[in-house]
């Protein structure tokens, strides 16, 4: 019999559904750069930021992009600002992550760290969920985390597993919480921080009902996770994932809680390691929003903490020469998801080599004249929704977008506040649906769930959220939600 691979493992058909899925993706952008005229608006400089002059569209000849660019594009796309300053970095914190799982599973780390957490909560394990959940979240919507939290995600898969869940249980009050805060934006510095900031708008201002909707929101998430893991406490074979959740689950069924730290030295001494560089990542998390220059290097540097606790906590706990085996079973585990991470990337390079991302803009220009407020408001929503499926950092999005609805926004009577909050809306509630984005690559890539199981499961979710917040919304509007 063949001993299973230590650390994530992409299942040859989760890769090809993947693929399947972005290919598709890459060649519907590489026909809209043939349908759609190409057009430009010119760049400015406001404040060291480059930004789009709303006035100064026009159309161009369209540029020399032929179609076999078009597979070559996952390849392009590393060369260019956003693949060396966005892709390279992504794929660097994915290899290292991916290492440092592997030996973490051999040595059975995640297992101790586990067994001591449910023993702190004394069995009231949906209380835990609550709290767990109520944190990602936070740290979502107070420093604007995301991608940084991944890096847990074994940790937390390993929890739901233990307590008689199923993977999706895991991300739900992990990955998903953390997107779900970070869509709400209470003081998200990487959204409604710089969307304030181009829009003229006092930063972090009118944050009281921003505070009401991440209440409100939580609930949602709080009521849907706990109702489905219930179901799956009920039924463990009513899991969407359930058979392929059978080989992650052996990993964590043969342990006793009260028995792994204190009759093992060595464990509670590799457990203490990784603590410190857990509360180290988490250190950076915490300070991204406050120092500029964490900002860029937050990634690999979240990755390199985590293979360094992680291999550390592997030689310590005493995984001797397997622990080497167990860093490379995760080193390829996790391979497969830098070519998917470069098509994903790929999509914008398409429109933006083709020239036809501001032909777009501009017609979302036109398409807000003469819009009732709340209208707008909701076409605000809708275009960011639509471009995330493109270009996924909420940052490159503001620049490319803030410049021109604000001025709209003002023309037909939207608050620029509500404008603000349409954008990070469709800016936010999308990167845990879209297969475009970095982070639900990334994520899925250190779990059995593949895309479609996935994106059934959320949507449960995302037909409770979406009308909220175009409630939110509506009720912005009628109250002429401030301060300007």
């Amino acid at each position: 019999m063949t001993a299973q691979k230590s650390g994530a493992q992409i299942s040859a058909k989760a890769f090809i559904q993947a693929v399947a899925i972005i290919f598709l993706l890459m060649m519907v952008a590489g026909v809209l750069t043939l349908t759609i005229p190409a057009g430009e608006y010119t760049r400015v400089l406001v404040d060291g930021r480059e930004v789009i002059d709303p006035a100064t569209f026009r159309v161009i000849d369209r540029p020399d992009f032929p179609i076999w660019r078009w597979f070559t594009a996952p390849f392009e796309v590393l060369a260019t600002p956003d693949g060396l300053t966005k892709v390279l970095p992504i794929i660097l914190f994915i290899l290292l992550v991916g290492t440092a799982f592997g030996i973490m599973d051999r040595s059975g780390i995640l297992q101790a760290v586990i067994a001591r957490i449910v023993k702190t909560f004394g069995g009231r394990k949906y209380v835990l969920l609550l709290v767990v959940t109520f944190f990602f979240m936070a740290l979502g919507t107070f420093f604007g985390i995301f991608e940084e939290v991944i890096p847990l995600v074994p940790l937390m898969i390993g929890l739901a597993y233990y307590l008689g869940w199923d993977s999706l249980t895991g991300l739900g009050m992990s990955v998903l919480a953390t997107n779900v805060g970070f869509s709400t934006a209470v003081f998200n510095p990487f959204t409604i921080g710089i969307a304030h900031q181009l829009s003229g708008l006092p930063l972090y201002s009118g944050a009281g009902p921003r505070v009401a909707l991440f209440v409100v929101v939580y609930l949602i998430l709080a009521v849907f996770i706990v109702q489905y893991a219930r179901k799956i406490d009920r039924r463990p074979e009513s899991s969407p994932v359930y058979l392929e959740d059978q080989a992650g689950k052996a990993k964590f069924g043969s342990f006793e809680v009260n028995d792994i730290m204190s009759t093992d030295p060595r464990m509670k001494r590799a457990a203490v390691f990784l603590g410190i560089f857990f509360g180290l990542i988490l250190a950076v998390l915490v300070a991204i929003p406050f120092l500029d220059f964490l900002r860029d290097i937050a990634l690999p540097l979240t990755g390199l903490l985590f293979v360094i606790g992680g291999i550390g906590a592997g030689l310590i706990s005493g995984a001797g020469r397997a622990a080497w085996k167990a860093a490379w079973d995760g080193f390829v585990g996790i391979l497969p998801a830098v070519p998917l991470l470069m098509m994903a990337a790929s999509v914008k390079h398409i429109i933006a080599s083709g020239g036809i991302l501001d032909t777009v803009l501009h017609w979302a220009n036109n398409g807000l004249t003469g819009a009732t407020p709340l209208t707008a408001a909701l076409v605000i929503y809708l275009l960011t929704l639509v471009l995330e499926l493109f270009i996924t950092s909420g940052s490159a999005k503001a620049f490319l977008l803030i410049p021109i609805l604000m001025p709209l926004a003002d023309l037909v009577g939207v608050n620029r506040q509500i404008a603000v909050s349409a954008y990070t809306f469709g800016d936010g509630f999308s990167n845990m649906v879209y297969p475009t984005n970095a982070a639900l690559l990334i994520t899925l890539s250190l779990t059995v769930i593949p895309y479609p199981k996935w994106l059934r499961w959320v949507l449960g979710l995302w037909v409770w959220i979406i009308p909220v917040t175009v409630v939110f919304l509506a009720i912005a509007v009628a109250a002429n939600y401030g301060p300007f």
